[in-house]
């Protein structure tokens, strides 16, 4: 004998299976209804791709704004090519492979770097000489006498150019690649006026013979950019960093002043 079921058989079956509305989706991923569309300012810039992940089995991702997304573009573009030029040079690398290890479009990199790889190497250049005269500041502030500091601060520097990534990018391509002028220029923004201020200070303190600051800061720094292409260029690299150093302390100890 057939039994048909109840109404309220069929309700507590709907509800366990929890059939979707006609027109509707299944909660499961997250996935929008029909005709939604993301809030206004978390659509992706032109040529920019989402966030890995971020697909029909991911959680919904936090809403981003307009300058988050542009930074991430940025940095990612400025990452992958930092790493592939200090691996291959500037020019053992294509614009495509840049783009294709940031997980952009190419579009996106002309968005944000006008001149294309060129503009794109400049920044990292200017980010590496940024990161370069921090790690000279944070390592002259630790010596409380003027002249010692001046001669830790040259040393950090020259350590700091030891190694392969600015070897290749700020010292062997920086110069060809931009030109002096534009490589001089991008290189001291951040190291001249650290440099000019060290050695004011030690001046001040009767550490150094009294002089114009500014000038001596140029000759220095010129000096030490010298300095620090030998060693990259050296088949010895140990050997020449060695003698380098010691070259610019004989160079600073002729500027000794009368108090010491």
């Amino acid at each position: 004998m057939d039994v048909k079921p109840e109404a309220g058989d069929l309700d507590a079956a709907a509800d366990a299976g929890e059939t979707p509305a006609a027109g509707g989706t299944p909660d499961a991923g997250g996935t929008p209804d029909a005709g939604e569309t993301p809030d206004a300012g978390e659509t992706p810039d032109a040529g920019e791709t989402p966030d890995a992940g971020e697909g029909a089995d991911a959680a919904p991702p936090r809403p981003r704004t307009k300058a988050a997304q542009r930074e991430a573009t940025t940095a990612a573009l400025l990452a992958a090519a930092r790493r592939l030029f200090a691996e291959r040079s500037y020019a053992g690398v294509a614009t495509e492979e840049i783009v294709q290890s940031a997980g952009v479009t190419r579009g996106a990199l002309y968005h944000h770097f006008r001149g294309g790889k060129e503009d794109l190497f400049r920044a990292v250049l200017v980010q590496i000489s940024a990161e370069t005269t921090q790690r000279v500041m944070e390592a002259a502030v630790a010596v409380p006498d003027p002249w010692e500091a001046l001669v830790v601060g040259a040393n950090a520097f020259l350590d700091a150019c030891a190694t392969h990534e600015v070897q290749q990018i700020m010292l062997i391509d920086g110069p060809s690649v931009l030109g002096w002028e534009v490589w001089r220029a991008a290189d001291s923004d951040y190291a001249l006026g650290l440099l000019e201020a060290a050695l004011q200070s030690a001046i001040d303190a009767g550490r150094l013979i009294d002089q114009p600051a500014r000038a001596l800061a140029h000759v220095l720094i010129g000096a030490l950019d010298e300095a620090a292409m030998v060693v990259a260029r050296a088949e010895d690299q140990e050997a020449a960093r060695a003698e380098m150093g010691q070259t610019v302390r004989w160079l600073l100890e002729g500027l000794r002043g009368p108090s010491t």
